[in-house]
């Protein structure tokens, strides 16, 4: 006796069967996935505020966040990871996550604080974090006038701007700024020698 064809309503029904057991296992697989992502997720330091090069990183100027890096987590700061004696070995973003490299012994640190006074102020975007020249005009003539200026300076970050207020106006912008160590001398000298010192962003085509 022949076998009779099997119904095609049958056989779409079990395609459909088929389709629906691998949707929902593709469903459970990637909810595993976002578990097992989830527990790879480990502490790491994010800067609250521009910290810029030099500075000593203080617990207060971090936020810690769970972040999955795989085998990248090593080369970022944990929470435990940080201790007295840390400095910013660069400049670190608001927001950043904090390498490894971005901290140093303090006792590495070739870099110091000057605090300087911009006689011509601050050109508009200046703040902290920001990489400026530092221009000087010797005085001539007793003081009677000054040297066309040029670079004292080549590279200096900016670590805080001190905008003068009420009698002190029209003194200057006084400048906060981490220099390497070496260039010290120079910009004392010039201070003391009555140069006018003025900064000038790195990059705006001075």
């Amino acid at each position: 006796m022949a076998s009779l064809p099997r119904p095609r309503r049958a056989v779409m029904g079990d395609i459909r069967f088929l389709v629906g057991i691998v949707l929902v296992a593709l469903s459970i697989g990637g909810v595993w996935l976002i578990v097992a992502s989830a527990d790879d997720a480990a502490p790491v330091l994010q800067a609250n505020r521009t910290i810029t090069q030099g500075e000593a990183l203080a617990s207060e100027d971090f936020q810690v966040v769970e972040v999955s890096l795989g085998s990248l987590t090593d080369e970022y700061l944990g929470p435990e990871d940080l201790t007295s004696g840390q400095v910013a070995a660069r400049t670190l973003a608001e927001g950043e996550l904090v390498p490894s490299s971005a901290s140093m012994d303090a006792e590495d640190s070739r870099t110091t604080t000057l605090v300087i006074q911009s006689s011509t102020g601050v050109p508009e975007g200046v703040q902290a974090g920001t990489i400026v020249e530092v221009w000087h005009a010797p005085p001539v003539d007793e003081g009677r006038s000054y040297e066309t200026p040029r670079i004292l300076v080549a590279e200096v970050i900016v670590r805080d701007v001190r905008e003068p207020e009420g009698m002190l106006a029209d003194s200057g912008t006084q400048l906060e700024v981490v220099i390497n160590r070496p260039d010290v001398a120079d910009v004392l000298s010039a201070i003391t020698g009555g140069s006018v010192l003025s900064v000038v962003p790195v990059g705006n085509g001075s």
